[in-house]
């Protein structure tokens, strides 16, 4: 919004940071979420064709939106935090990479054993892996749904900010 001039025009309206930003999410959520749907024919159809577990299916829906939703809230982030585009996509792929790869093996092998439990539970990987074999932990999906409300926070934050500024 800052670069096409949109960032004022937005600022002015009687909307709060917030609906702004959440507005901005669900958005881009539910282009996710039709994204992911126009899959499943393919779950359909394999599911005609044989026998697959119902629950790794259903889980790995679920797994793609909610990590998906977690890339989403970081990428909004880190978009509000820079003015080019450009600069946003690289760090919030370097960012999106850094949070699923904490949590593999190759990671964990340098890290401390004290700390390794602690770091691959930080990992979206991690969590994924778990939700895409059907098992739906309550842990696994408060991790999601908390990384999304912290991100969706620190955008609100940052906005709000570069109003006094």
């Amino acid at each position: 919004e800052r670069k096409l001039g949109t960032m004022e025009l937005l600022l002015t309206f009687p909307v709060k940071d917030w609906e702004v930003v959440l507005g901005k999410f669900f958005a881009s959520f539910a282009f996710l979420a039709a994204a992911l749907l126009c899959t499943l024919p393919l779950a359909v159809t394999v599911s005609i064709l044989g026998n697959p577990d119902d629950g790794a299916v259903i889980g790995g829906y679920l797994g793609c939106l909610l990590l998906g939703g977690t890339y989403l809230a970081l990428g909004l982030w880190i978009s509000a935090l820079t003015a080019n585009q450009i600069i946003a996509f690289i760090l919030t792929a370097a960012a999106c990479f850094f949070l699923y790869i904490i949590g593999e093996p190759v990671v964990l092998s340098s890290v401390p054993d004290a700390l390794a439990a602690f770091v691959a539970n930080l990992s979206v990987g991690y969590h994924f892996d778990s939700v895409g074999r059907g098992v739906l932990d309550s842990r696994d999906l408060l991790y999601y749904l908390s990384i999304i409300a912290f991100f969706l926070f620190l955008n609100i934050r940052s906005i709000e900010s570069r109003k006094w500024s």
